[in-house]
């Protein structure tokens, strides 16, 4: 009777659980540490500025938006890149070339896609509840996070600047100062300097990670720094970005934007040395330069965290 329910047919045959293992795959779960990360800056420096009053329930939605807005932009670049072959050309290491997914499963893509764009809609649902209370200011930060979303994979990965800094954009200008607004109800300088951190830092972690993807990025058209100028010449951006992040601390230190005890933010700075390091030393070296990559996830997931930590200190000590 139901033999004609392509979905019912695909359920009996696979089974839910392979279903739900293919969606784990295409949200790529580890990786989402890095939204709470960078939120934390937002949500601190509402903190700072309200001297320790903050509406956590708000927090949680907006940390929901987040999220989703994560794994939507997660699982359309697995669909684009199962589509386009992209995935049965690169090498993975455990940060970089895809989650293998819909390699394993391919009659599951529609997983993916339905998961990027159902994501897309919450994040454009939770962005409208809080224009509603808080105001139209948070029009343009929605808008342009979901331009980041769906256009980041089809589009912005053809051009290396916009590849290079639209992840900062997404993680560390969009996410930082508007959940400091959603918390306040008003942007400030502080947020928008402390979301330099993550910008410089998130940007740093998409464009080492390109490094062990550059030959397989290069057959379906991708045009990002380690393809148009070369790994070793991609690696001083890196380094020089790295030293960018570290500079906001101490300059939004200096300047009075941040409490002193931001400072911890810094703790991360031996680990940075390493990782510049290891990335001059080794961008044509994939064997080694993985090492380096997970230096650089650690990196992007505590300095925010310990900068956020400092300006909590700041309003509870």
């Amino acid at each position: 009777m139901n033999s004609g329910n392509p979905l019912k047919k695909g359920l009996e045959t696979t089974g839910l659980p392979g279903h739900l293992k293919t969606l784990a795959g295409t949200m790529r779960l580890p990786f989402l540490l890095l939204t709470p990360s960078v939120m934390l800056l937002g949500l601190a420096t509402a903190f700072w500025e309200n001297g320790g009053r903050v509406n956590l329930a708000d927090f949680l939605i907006a940390l929901l938006a987040g999220t989703a807005a994560h794994v939507s932009v997660n699982a359309l670049n697995e669909y684009s890149d199962f589509k386009t072959g992209l995935d049965s050309h690169t090498k993975r290491t455990p940060f970089s070339g895809g989650s293998g997914a819909l390699q394993e499963r391919p009659e599951l893509s529609w997983i993916a896609l339905a998961t990027g764009v159902a994501c897309a809609l919450v994040v454009t649902g939770a962005g409208i509840y809080f224009i509603s209370r808080e105001g139209w200011q948070l029009l343009p930060l929605l808008a342009a996070g979901l331009l980041v979303v769906t256009a980041y994979t089809p589009l912005l990965t053809h051009a290396p600047m916009a590849c290079l800094v639209a992840p900062g954009l997404g993680f560390g200008t969009i996410l930082v100062t508007g959940t400091h607004f959603v918390l306040t109800g008003h942007y400030s300088m502080s947020a928008l300097w402390a979301s330099l951190v993550p910008f410089f830092l998130v940007n740093d972690l998409l464009l080492l990670n390109q490094f062990p993807d550059v030959e397989a990025d290069k057959k379906v058209g991708r045009r990002h720094f380690p393809l148009a100028i070369g790994r070793k010449k991609s690696a001083e951006i890196y380094v020089f970005q790295l030293m960018l992040a570290y500079l906001a601390i101490a300059g939004g230190i200096i300047l009075g934007l941040f409490p002193w005890q931001s400072v911890l933010g810094l703790l991360t700075l031996p680990l940075a040395v390493k990782a510049a390091r290891g990335a001059r030393q080794h961008a044509d070296d994939m064997k080694n330069l993985v090492p380096v990559l997970g230096k650089n996830v650690l990196i992007n997931l505590l300095t925010p965290v310990l900068v956020a930590a400092g300006m909590a200190l700041a309003v509870l000590l």
